[in-house]
C-alpha cells in the first residue's frame, strides 16, 4: 500500500523542484549572456554549445513548473524569485572564455547534487515521476559536465 505524503513532505518536495525552477532560469539568462559574449578562437565551437545548453535549459524548466503544477504546486515565475531562490549564481559579465565553461561544469556539479536529493526526496514520497524526471534531466547534465571538463583539459 502507498504512503500518504504528509504536508511537511510535499512543501519539502515542492521546495526542491521550485529550487530547481530557479536554477535553470537563472542557468538559462547565465548561457543566454555567454552565448552572446563568447569572443576568440573558440567562438564558434562555444557559441554553438552555449545554445545547445540554454535551448535544454529552458525545456527542463518548463517541465519541471509543469510537474510542480501538476501537483498542486506554485512555481517561481519572477527573475528577481529565481535569483533570491537559486543556488547557482547569475553570469559576472567580466568571465573568461575559460572561466565561462568553469562555471558551467561546477554549476552542473551544483545542480546534479541537489537532484540527486531532490531523486531520494521524491522516492521517499512515492512520486517516481518526479524521481524519473529528475534523474533524466541528471543523466543529460552529467554527460554535458563531462564534456566541460574535457574542453577544460585541453
Amino acid at each position: 500500500m502507498a504512503r500518504t505524503r504528509t504536508k511537511n513532505q510535499a512543501t519539502i518536495l515542492s521546495e526542491t523542484m521550485n529550487k530547481q525552477v530557479a536554477n535553470f532560469s537563472v542557468l538559462y539568462m547565465k548561457l543566454h549572456h555567454y552565448h552572446w559574449y563568447i569572443k576568440g578562437e573558440n567562438f564558434f565551437t562555444l557559441h554553438v554549445k552555449f545554445e545547445e545548453l540554454y535551448t535544454e535549459a529552458a525545456l527542463h524548466v518548463d517541465t519541471i513548473a509543469e510537474r510542480l503544477l501538476a501537483l498542486g504546486g506554485t512555481p517561481i515565475s519572477t527573475l528577481q524569485g529565481a535569483l533570491e531562490m537559486a543556488t547557482i549564481s547569475e553570469a559576472t559579465g567580466d568571465e573568461s572564455t575559460q572561466d565561462m565553461v568553469q562555471t558551467l561544469a561546477d554549476d552542473l556539479t551544483a545542480i546534479c547534487k541537489e537532484l540527486t536529493e531532490g531523486i531520494t526526496s521524491a522516492e521517499e514520497n512515492d512520486d517516481q515521476p518526479t524521481a524519473d524526471l529528475f534523474t533524466s534531466i541528471r543523466a543529460s547534465l552529467e554527460k554535458h559536465r563531462w564534456m566541460l571538463k574535457a574542453y577544460l583539459a585541453e
